[in-house]
């Protein structure tokens, strides 16, 4: 067998070929053994304050019992959570998990399409939302099956020092935007209402939905990944055999600048780091880099993970190179490409290696990661994680050998059951043995190391974030002065890709800034067009097929700023 897995020669020293995913019924079960292993540890911080892993035990039952004793939830309902990296992220998480709910991440930064869309879809009957995003909520709560509605504000569980925070965003910062949501409990008082309910074991295995994942697809339209207990504990145990080799158990601390709702580090940060007792740095405004820079200061990292653009922006921050390294050891990045440009000066500043991983909603996400002691960056995604099988496909579906380029397959005990209630689109990618179509396309060399060649879809990736041409054309073709449109990705320096849009008018005196204006509105802001070309007509295939392809290759493609 080891013929068909030339990778397994090559793993770092101490990680084994297969994991036994069984010592855990599900997601709940491990965290229950974190709380009890490093209660007095630190768990999470931010702002300055730190949970320790017995007080998110704690809150997290008693928000258990707010869903279960006061709102009467059951096993298999869905909550959606849409908060950036804050304190209520993983007390909300591990108690909808432990009250055996199924959780459905929402991107905080959706506009009410995309919000109305996705709790719709995924018939979601609670959601606990940051004060910040509730008038998005408002907009379109009517028209879902959300029930109970959860509000918070980001200095809640901050204290004294949090009462200031949620003055300041309100009345000086302007940062929240006046609701109504007449039927909204608090978060602190939904805690205080479950703690007089005791938390209910409820039954859970690995065959139970513990995530609705949402993903863009060729389609355009948001579909749930359906990622069981099963598939999310064997992923926490893949990671973590490969982290593990190269982690303090409960002397780590991990800086959480990616968001939770992304499955990156809800999977990487909040369960594998998890499991082993460190403390999750959580950094609720990224963007904000040199208040970021002042909080690496504070932290004494041991460990980051990011995208690209992540890495890139710290680098360009003044006072990041000043900082103490001494204790970093892993780099971990994924989500996009990283740049061999970036990767070289970040081993030049900070002395660590930037590691590649590869993985996909799909998977849980990890399917590939690089050996963490790596010297340099080496342009690979990686050797497929323990109990994974990785394949190179041709077009007609047969096995490719080692160095043939074709489709990157997936096989392994962390790819999902499928998408919610859409059995068409999940055939589509799910093969009768297992095997997952990634899309992408990729070659392997002789070591099982493999390296992404191009994507065979058009999804373009904007700082780690799917963008389907479909879902912006879609919108674009709802303004009544535009006749047809096309989306392609374009390289940008700080993004990896940005959105560029060419458009046939219908109404001559159409503007871009009018039309920036339009999908403004309608989209969220990594999927919103960077630029846009007016055109008289676009390229098409004899079937009248817009063809994307051409346009993306067109290097004289005059550009039209704004």
């Amino acid at each position: 067998m080891s013929n068909e897995r030339p990778w397994l020669a090559h793993y770092p020293e101490g990680v084994p070929a297969q994991i036994d995913s069984n010592q855990y019924a599900s997601v709940a079960a491990v965290v229950e053994e974190a709380f009890e292993r490093f209660r007095q540890r630190p768990a999470f911080a931010s702002f300055g304050k730190k949970l320790s892993y017995g007080q998110i035990d704690e809150m997290s039952r008693q928000f258990a019992g707010y869903l279960t004793g006061v709102l009467k939830l059951g096993k298999g309902d869905r909550i959606a959570i849409m908060m950036p990296n804050v304190l209520q992220y993983p007390i909300a998480l591990f108690g909808a998990l432990r009250a055996g709910l199924v959780v459905v991440n929402t991107n905080p930064m959706y506009t009410a399409r995309e919000l109305k869309h996705q709790l719709e879809d995924a018939g979601a009957k609670a959601i606990v939302v940051l004060d910040n995003f509730a008038a998005t909520l408002q907009q379109v709560v009517e028209e879902t099956a959300v029930k109970h509605i959860i509000t918070t504000g980001i200095g809640d569980l901050l204290g004294a020092k949090g009462v200031l925070i949620n003055f300041a965003l309100k009345h000086v910062k302007k940062m929240v935007p006046p609701y109504h949501l007449p039927h909204a409990v608090r978060f602190n008082d939904a805690l205080a209402k479950g703690a007089s309910h005791p938390l209910v074991k409820v039954p859970l295995g690995h065959d139970d939905i513990a995530f609705l994942q949402y993903t863009g697809g060729t389609t355009g339209v948001a579909k749930g990944a359906m990622l069981t207990h099963g598939n999310m504990v064997a992923n926490m145990m893949q990671a973590g055999a490969w982290i593990g080799t190269n982690a303090k158990p409960g002397e780590e601390v991990i800086i959480t600048a990616l968001p939770l709702y992304h499955i990156f580090s809800l999977t990487a940060n909040g369960l594998v780091f998890m499991r082993l007792g460190g403390l999750n740095w959580l950094i609720t405004n990224p963007r904000d880099m040199p208040g970021f820079v002042k909080e690496l200061k504070q932290s004494h990292f041991t460990a980051l993970t990011g995208v690209n653009t992540l890495f890139n922006g710290l680098l360009n921050t003044p006072g990041f190179a000043e900082l103490d390294f001494s204790r970093l050891h892993l780099t971990l990045g994924g989500g996009m490409a990283v740049q061999r440009a970036v990767a070289e000066r970040w081993k030049k500043v900070t002395g660590c290696t930037l590691v590649e991983a590869y993985g996909l909603t799909e998977t849980s996400p990890a399917a590939c990661i690089n050996p963490l002691d790596l010297p340099a960056y080496n342009g690979s995604i990686g050797l497929p994680i323990p109990s994974t099988d990785v394949a190179i496909w041709s077009e007609d579906g047969q096995p490719l050998p080692q160095g043939e380029v074709g489709e990157l397959m997936v096989r392994g005990p962390q790819v999902m059951k499928g998408y919610w209630q859409r059995p068409d689109e999940t055939a589509k990618v799910l093969s009768a043995d297992g095997w997952l179509h990634t899309g992408d396309v990729a070659r392997m060399d002789e070591k099982g190391y493999f390296y992404i060649v191009d994507r065979k879809k058009d999804m373009i990736l904007v700082s780690g974030f799917n963008v389907y041409p479909n879902e912006v054309e879609d919108v674009v073709m709802q303004h009544p002065g535009v006749a047809e449109v096309a989306a392609v990705g374009v390289p940008d320096e700080h993004s990896g890709e940005v959105v560029k849009l060419f458009v046939v008018r219908k109404d001559p005196n159409l503007t871009v800034e009018e039309l920036k204006k339009f999908c403004h509105d309608n989209l969220t802001g990594y999927k919103r067009p960077k630029i846009i070309e007016f055109r008289d007509s676009l390229p098409k295939s004899n079937v009248g097929k817009i063809l994307r392809r051409e346009l993306r290759d067109e290097k004289t493609a005059a550009v039209a700023h704004s």
